[in-house]
């Protein structure tokens, strides 16, 4: 491709409302432009490095006997209803009606329609397991899409799911495309961590997160040098070893007066005791039935934990009434001891722990002091509920753990029965009995990928491109087109590198070395040869790869820069 026939309107500052680099150097570079807010247009430049990040997938999924289709993007409710999820996914999902006021919505996933289309071709045990996978574009009413292309309303994404017989014969094959999401990463040239996840939206029993690193991340993941990993969410907390409150001298509980305080910070100060001293007293509605959690006061409830354990579809904060009636004080002076109401209480294990502790009266300003658990209260249950901390130590081995800042690109899910069994989507087996179909789900963002890939590798000048998924491999720059050796020795090294199967541009503008230098940077092709008249005279060119600084740069004579360049690329 010559630049002067390439569309790529780059820009000298990027809007306003970019708010990361990957966002910043996208649209200085030309790749994409706003349509709306959270929609964006792909410029050929942009859709050229989409296109390589997609055709690295389609091998990756094709060499774990994966067979691609393509599903509607617009899905009828009927199916949804089937699983539950058109009154559950919430406004995220774009819903619209037809002329005959029949209800759609634009896909943000497709586990529903998958499952329709296995449900009615899919009948015997031969025809398991089964491996179907798409790119299409998802929809999702983000509430504040932001990041550039990565929390955009509409994106591109390659979304897999497997079909089998048993979970024995899933677990094999999750882990194969456990394996597959590595090698993309690696391909694709990320420093990345596989973490444990929650199932959210998707459902399932298990998940993993692929999380490359880079600070414009949207989640924090802890992981250790061992090989654990989880985000923060999933991340296990270590279970106390054992409680001291036996040894531990045990004070009558005491009541104190304490008007209008009602935050852990508020009572503290006016108790002068640390926040580790406290209860914090949660009350949540699961599926419409009031429960009670507490973590102890220096630390933060971790919701997801406490969904899970309880199973429920919804969870959702108590509004004051709830609270009212369950404790018999406002928000603010909740406690686990003497409850109005018989509800379930979930305790986590560091609050099982405490022999002095502070919390509500479930009396409006008053607290009390002196708690001990087991004595003054006896939780339901006692299980891992809260968020890991930075102190935390790793549950497999023991060591600190580390946490850094993640940008999700790819999620595999072991589903299991969820939507076989709400879709009925049977087969049937050799004694021709009938059986539920074993699900698991893969969903990697394709145009999140271009993104997550410019976070970690760019720098002041711009954009630095691994060759799998560059735009170009090489970018040829004539450093002055009026001069007639230097433009036919130039355009002689474009022709051979492409007649090699070399993706390559040849910057043939007339314009001055140091704006193509600077636009060559900005768009960060790997690869850069530089034709000058000094150089030439020499019978050679320069050769610079995008990473090395100027003084880097090397000469190669003009009659061998097109075989050891095609070296290079190919090494």
């Amino acid at each position: 491709m010559k630049f002067s026939q390439l569309f790529l309107p780059t820009l000298r500052e990027a809007p306003s409302d970019a708010d990361t680099v990957s966002a910043r150097l996208m649209l200085r570079a030309g790749m994409i432009r706003k349509l709306a807010s959270g929609i964006y247009e792909w410029l050929p430049l942009g859709l050229r490095v989409l296109r390589k990040v997609e055709n690295i997938i389609r091998e990756e999924m094709n060499a774990v006997r994966g067979q691609e289709v393509w599903l509607p993007l617009l899905l009828p409710k009927e199916l949804w209803e089937e699983t539950g999820r058109w009154g559950v996914y919430g406004k995220e999902l774009f819903r619209l009606k037809d002329r005959k006021d029949a209800e759609f919505c634009l896909g943000p996933t497709h586990e529903e329609a998958i499952t329709d289309l296995v449900r009615r071709d899919v009948r015997s045990y031969r025809q398991l397991p089964l491996m179907l996978y798409q790119f299409g574009t998802k929809f999702r009413d983000e509430i504040r899409p932001r990041f550039g292309i990565m929390r955009a309303r509409e994106f591109l994404m390659k979304d897999a799911y497997s079909f089998h017989a048993d979970e024995k014969d899933l677990e094999s094959y999750y882990q194969e495309m456990f394996s597959a999401y590595k090698r993309i990463c690696e391909r694709c040239g990320f420093t990345y961590r596989a973490v444990e996840a929650t199932t959210g939206a998707i459902g399932g029993s298990f998940s993993h997160e692929f999380m490359v690193l880079a600070e414009a991340g949207e989640e924090e993941i802890a992981w250790c040098e061992c090989g654990y990993g989880a985000n923060s969410e999933k991340a296990e907390c270590v279970k106390p070893a054992g409680s001291n409150i036996a040894d531990a001298p045990q004070k009558p509980v005491q009541e104190i007066h304490t008007p209008g305080l009602r935050s852990v910070a508020e009572v503290g100060k006016f108790l002068a005791a640390e926040p580790a001293s406290f209860i914090k007293t949660m009350l949540y509605v699961a599926d419409g039935v009031p429960v009670v959690a507490l973590v102890r006061g220096d630390h933060e409830i971790n919701e997801a934990k406490l969904q899970a354990y309880l199973g429920s579809a919804t969870l959702l904060l108590a509004n004051e009434k709830t609270i009212i009636e369950v404790t018999g004080a406002p928000t603010g002076f909740a406690g686990p001891v003497n409850l109005k109401a018989k509800v379930k209480v979930i305790a986590d294990y560091a609050v099982s722990c405490m022999s002095a502790a502070v919390s509500g009266a479930n009396k409006q300003d008053y607290h009390l002091t002196n708690i001990v658990a087991g004595r003054d209260f006896t939780p339901d249950a006692i299980i891992d509920l809260r968020m890991v901390a930075h102190t935390d130590a790793c549950v497999k081995c023991g060591k600190p753990l580390q946490f850094s800042r993640g940008i999700e690109v790819g999620h595999t899910f072991k589903l299991g029965l969820k939507y076989s069994t709400s879709m009925k989507a049977v087969y049937l087996d050799a004694a021709g009995k009938e059986n539920l179909m074993v699900m698991g789900c893969y969903g990697i963002g394709v145009s999140r990928i271009v993104a997550a890939t410019i976070e970690q590798r760019n720098d002041e000048n711009g954009i630095i491109w691994p060759l799998n998924v560059a735009p170009f491999a090489v970018a040829v720059v004539p450093v002055n087109m009026a001069d007639e050796s230097v433009r036919r020795t130039a355009e002689d090294i474009y022709r051979q590198l492409r007649e090699r199967g070399i993706d390559v541009l040849l910057d043939d503008r007339d314009e001055r070395a140091g704006i193509k230098f600077k636009d060559m940077d900005l768009i960060g092709i790997p690869y850069r040869i530089t034709i000058g008249e000094k150089n030439l005279k020499n019978n050679n060119g320069e050769f610079k790869a995008r990473w090395e600084k100027n003084d880097q740069s090397r000469l190669i004579p003009i009659d061998a820069i097109v075989a050891e360049t095609v070296a290079i690329i190919n090494r």
